[in-house]
């Protein structure tokens, strides 16, 4: 809870562990800094990125309501309605952070957030997005989730909006079908790697 403004708030907090280390420290707050600047209403918003000793953290708006992930789980699959209403408004969401120069890297279920009463989905954790300059020349590796990555983002080759479109094409598979449009090793399938 804000106590100052007395309302919920989600936080996400770098692990201590991690954030001692200075590279990933000034990756994770740069990061949250590019996705704070983004303003729409299908992305969640980020009111602060904060930091305090060995500490760093970011404040965001809170979504009642549970990830596309969770609900695919729960139920397997969802009607073709449904998922067309999420990726459309998903798609709304990447389309605005392309034009503002940022690439998500991480669209996966467990990324979009359904609001309770099924009112809209919200994109979430731009956590290892990017501008689309200076980025993706190999120098950063690979980042992503296994299951979701573009093949030139599998490969840690420069990215574009291109591998988020991609990435959201996986997601209406998996939505519709209950699995994958390929196979992938189910231990690597959510791993995020970042190398």
């Amino acid at each position: 809870r804000d106590v100052s403004l007395d309302r919920p708030v989600a936080i996400k907090l770098l692990p201590p562990d991690l954030a001692s280390r200075p590279a990933l420290r000034d990756r994770f707050l740069r990061e949250a800094r590019i996705a704070a600047r983004l303003s729409h209403p299908n992305i969640v918003p980020i009111h602060a990125v904060e930091e305090s000793g060995r500490m760093v953290w970011f404040v965001m708006t809170f979504v009642p309501g549970e990830s596309l992930g969770a609900k695919l789980r729960q139920r397997g699959s969802l009607p073709p309605e449904q998922v067309a209403r999420i990726l459309r408004d998903v798609a709304w969401a990447l389309g605005y952070a392309h034009g503002q120069g940022v690439v998500h890297r991480d669209v996966k279920p467990d990324n979009i957030l359904l609001e309770a009463g099924g009112r809209r989905a919200l994109i979430a954790d731009f956590g290892i997005a990017a501008p689309v300059e200076g980025q993706g020349d190999g120098a950063e590796g690979v980042v992503g989730t296994v299951a979701y990555l573009s093949p030139e983002q599998a490969s840690g080759e420069r990215v574009d909006g291109r591998t988020d479109i991609y990435a959201l094409g996986v997601v209406g598979y998996f939505a519709l079908a209950g699995r994958l449009p390929y196979p992938v090793n189910p231990s690597n399938a959510a791993r995020v790697i970042a190398l």
